[in-house]
């Protein structure tokens, strides 16, 4: 399942602008200056969010418990 960061205002307008501007022009070339800097919010904002994230439980290395697991088809 992939995240789709397109519902995001600022970035579905820096993609707008991007895709509507001249290639090789000052203004298209900022229009991706904007589309970069709105990609990297949404990277930072990830990263923080996995970072938030609890750190799973360390698993049983000894004893009888928690240590195998059955399944069966």
């Amino acid at each position: 399942m992939g995240m789709n960061i397109t519902n995001t205002p600022s970035v579905a307008a820096a993609v707008s602008s991007a895709s509507n501007g001249t290639p090789g022009t000052a203004a298209n070339a900022a229009s991706l200056l904007v589309l970069r800097k709105a990609l990297d919010t949404q990277e930072a904002g990830a990263a923080a969010l996995l970072a938030a994230l609890p750190q799973p439980t360390a698993l049983a290395t000894e004893g009888s418990l928690g240590r195998n697991l059955n399944t069966y088809a």
